[in-house]
């Protein structure tokens, strides 16, 4: 839509960013009736179709296809060399960027209802802003603007051109050394990649442990297994300064070790980006993190002005933004006050193993918590296809609702799914325990951490005084059937 055009008739929903969260946001509202202008000043799709989770995904697919390859003998499987195309790797990795666009484009949100503009928005009032300094007025606006990459204050590091999660898909081929800063998810996704297509990965996290916010012993897990596919991974020793120019260099760190690098991954966290939009201006608070203010229904301090997704500092995570898109349109269009749930919000890091985890934490549960611990070992799909490293864990309360769980191993993001829908909804184990499971799956193990609760409660003071009636009551009835002789046995 051309600049003049934007100020022709008051918007009822302008959505400001054209990722998940402002996608969704744009389409539902458009679904609903409402007039809505969707403004992007960039690429729509966002981070999660240009440098989050379609092209981290295709990266490590490839490299789980090479280590993959170079594992075929333990099977009888000889494949000979592993060669890997640097160069055909990452373009395969747009290929699979460019597949996508389409679906997140201004065409499809336009199809949708929706009308599209590209530019700057910068508010001016509590109900006007300006798209690359034209008038647009507004009854309602929906933040979606995501979040960046966040550089530390490292002395030297501009000095050798640092790569992001969102600058290094620019890379034309593979480094040959690369060192990756920083031991979370997205450290270990992309190290784990790297190093399985052949580059020296060193991993420097300045905690004591990778996945900070995980299990341990499932970090401990996947630490033992970056270490196996070659990752040198340093923890417990802060960086200090780099040295070198160009984009080699060394990374300095504060027990006198050091790491040389011909490229250096920073992945230490990501800040919101609010940078330039006016909020001063448009009433909308930020808080100490950057975040914008919102309440429970994502409404800001501006109750014409609603933010979804990263931008609000709730857990990082595309779904999060889409939930919030959908949610936060439907409130305002609608005049609802639908409230977010952050309780079970499920997260996968894709490694190998994955590790996935949804709802109270298992590594410290609480004192009215139990805990049931499944090695993957014990599952017979595991065993079939060599993969035992893993477990799953489940924490469950006193009334036997699955509060939380972690599940390390192949494909523990679709296994996490069967477990969030049980904290969402507060089901038992015994709901577990009870619907039939197909066999054999990765799955089995957080069954059997069911039935291994569910056995408890057989097996506890009030569960054997329960059954000792159940048997003796039998027994009196079928004593009863004897002495009555009767050929027709009762139902009970």
């Amino acid at each position: 839509m051309p600049p003049a055009a934007l100020d022709r008739a008051r918007w009822d929903l302008l959505v400001v960013g054209a990722g998940t969260a402002g996608l969704i946001g744009a389409q539902i509202a458009a679904a609903l009736g409402a007039r809505v202008l969707l403004v992007e000043r960039e690429r729509f799709g966002g981070d999660c179709l240009w440098t989050g989770c379609v092209p981290s995904k295709a990266l490590l697919a490839a490299a789980h296809a090479a280590a993959d390859a170079r594992a075929a003998e333990r099977y009888g499987v000889h494949v000979g060399d592993v060669r890997v195309d640097g160069p055909a790797v990452l373009a395969a990795v747009r290929q699979a960027i460019e597949t996508i666009a389409p679906v997140d484009s201004p065409d499809a949100v336009r199809a949708s209802g929706a009308e599209t503009a590209s530019g700057s928005v910068r508010f001016t009032g509590a109900t006007r802003a300006e798209v690359d300094g034209a008038p647009a007025r507004f009854r309602q606006a929906l933040l979606c603007t995501g979040s960046a990459p966040r550089m530390p204050d490292l002395t030297g590091l501009a000095d050798v051109d640092p790569l992001t999660t969102d600058s290094v898909w620019s890379l034309s081929d593979l480094p040959d050394r690369l060192v990756v800063l920083g031991g979370g998810t997205s450290g270990c996704e992309l190290g784990q990649a790297f190093a399985r297509l052949g580059v020296h990965v060193t991993l420097v996290e300045a905690g004591d442990r990778l996945l900070a916010g995980e299990d341990p012993r499932a970090a401990e897990v996947l630490t033992e297994a970056l270490r196996r596919d070659g990752v040198d991974v340093r923890l417990g020793s802060a960086p200090v300064r780099v040295t070198g120019d160009g984009r080699q260099g060394r990374l300095h760190l504060a027990d006198g070790g050091g790491a040389d690098f011909d490229r250096l991954l920073v992945t230490v966290g990501r800040d919101p980006r609010i940078q330039g939009l006016g909020l001063d201006a448009a009433g909308v608070a930020t808080g100490e993190d950057g975040s914008v203010v919102v309440d429970d229904a994502l409404r800001t301090t501006n109750p014409r002005i609603w933010a979804a997704g990263d931008v609000t500092g709730h857990p990082a995570f595309t779904h999060v933004a889409g939930v919030h898109g959908n949610l936060a349109a439907t409130n305002a269009v609608l005049g609802l006050r639908r409230r977010v749930d952050l309780s079970a919000v499920p997260r996968v890091t894709f490694t190998r193993p994955e590790v996935a985890a949804v709802g109270e934490p298992t590594g410290e549960p609480g004192a009215d918590r139990r805990v049931h611990t499944q090695p993957l070992r014990r599952a017979d799909r595991a065993i079939a296809e060599q993969s035992t490293e893993g477990f799953t864990r489940l924490v469950v309360d006193g009334r036997h609702r699955v509060r939380g769980a972690t599940v390390v191993g192949p494909r523990a993001g679709e296994a996490l799914t069967e477990l969030t829908l049980a904290v969402s909804r507060g089901l038992t184990t015994s709901h577990l325990t009870g619907a039939m499971h197909p066999y054999p799956t990765y799955a089995d193990p957080q069954w059997n951490a069911a039935i291994a609760d569910y056995r408890g409660r057989l097996t506890s003071r009030s569960g054997r005084i329960a059954l000792t009636a159940l048997r003796l009551a039998r027994r009196v009835r079928l004593a009863l059937d004897d002495r009555r002789g009767s050929d027709t046995p009762t139902t009970a």
